[in-house]
């Protein structure tokens, strides 16, 4: 089969299409073959050698998300799943490839009128952003600060924060077509990528949900209200300053708060009760997906130059 390969580390172009043996599922697993693959900001963590350190070295496959027919299934697995749509999760890598072998409990149904593409868009994404905000302690009323919100996380952070009551809802992106975007998903205050506003922005947040890291990420700190909390749900732009944590000690008297969230820390169970009622909401028109393009898979390359030059609006796609 088709596959995608990381062969160096750093830019695009070290990864490849080759040829793998096809897989078979083992005792415990399904076959899924593969109508859409999703490309996310940990995809391109992976290409660039930042999560060497979590056992990804040349020769892995990326990619965390597909979505397809269950085509086979291993032993104590029940033979109904052969034949239904799907999404399903490959973890850390083995997303970008005709077929995907994964666990069964790391699949869920696709409703009838979801697209698999749009299921890749929400996915992972609508888990993080859902218990993202959690882990904030986000309640109604208070106001919200998504940083990056022009990828898929920030598009379904948005939209939850201000279906649940949210008082103000800003969000931080590239362009003013963007920022129309954004309101037009539920954003009440459209800041530029420094936190700028030319507008009436609230001068402070209750809950900050950065996706992006980086270099800048301490500045956010001063934009947290007494009590505020911001959670990290992302790296997209690389690891902050080794001293980051210095902006919040200096403002120790306003008692803000500092987290990091990862969906590996949610049980199996939980993350796909809320991705399966988030699938149905989407499949109502209630909770909108973001495809900012399908490509071939054999253009994986071309994807993420499109993400490292920041050309992406939610989630870009490959096909097989």
């Amino acid at each position: 089969m088709k596959a995608v390969t990381i062969r160096t580390f750093g830019g695009p172009e070290g990864m490849a299409v080759t040829e793998l043996p096809a897989p078979r599922p083992a005792e415990g697993q399904v076959l899924v073959a593969a109508e859409a693959i999703g490309v996310g900001g940990v995809d391109v963590l992976m290409r660039s050698g930042a999560l060497s350190g979590y056992g990804i070295a040349p020769g892995h496959v990326p990619g965390s998300e597909v979505a397809g027919t269950v085509t086979a299934v291993g032993d104590g697995v029940d033979t109904s799943w052969i034949g239904r749509r799907v999404w399903a999760f490959t973890g850390r890598g083995g997303g970008y490839v005709e077929q995907a072998v994964v666990p069964v409990g790391e699949i869920a149904p696709l409703p009838v009128a979801l697209s698999a593409a749009d299921a890749v868009a929400l996915g992972n994404s609508g888990v993080a952003a859902h218990f993202g905000l959690a882990h904030a302690r986000f309640a109604p009323g208070e106001s919200v600060l998504v940083r990056g919100a022009a990828g898929s996380i920030g598009i379904t952070a948005v939209q939850l924060a201000a279906r649940g009551g949210a008082g103000a809802v800003a969000v931080t992106t590239s362009s003013a077509e963007r920022g129309d975007r954004l309101r037009a998903l539920g954003a009440t205050h459209v800041l530029d990528r420094s936190g700028a506003s030319d507008g009436d922005a609230p001068a402070g947040y209750d809950v900050i949900i950065d996706i992006v890291a980086g270099a800048d990420m301490p500045s956010f700190f001063d934009r947290l209200l007494p009590n505020g909390r911001m959670v990290a749900v992302g790296m997209v732009a690389g690891l902050p300053p080794a001293d980051f944590g210095m902006s919040m000690m200096a403002a120790f008297l306003k008692s803000m708060s500092f987290a990091t969230f990862s969906s590996d820390t949610v049980s199996t169970s939980d993350r796909g009760a809320v991705r399966t009622a988030q699938f149905a909401a989407a499949e109502r028109g209630d909770l909108r997906t973001v495809v900012h393009e399908v490509l071939p898979l054999e253009e994986a390359v071309e994807a993420h130059r499109k993400m490292d030059a920041g050309e992406v609006f939610g989630r870009i796609v490959l096909a097989p």
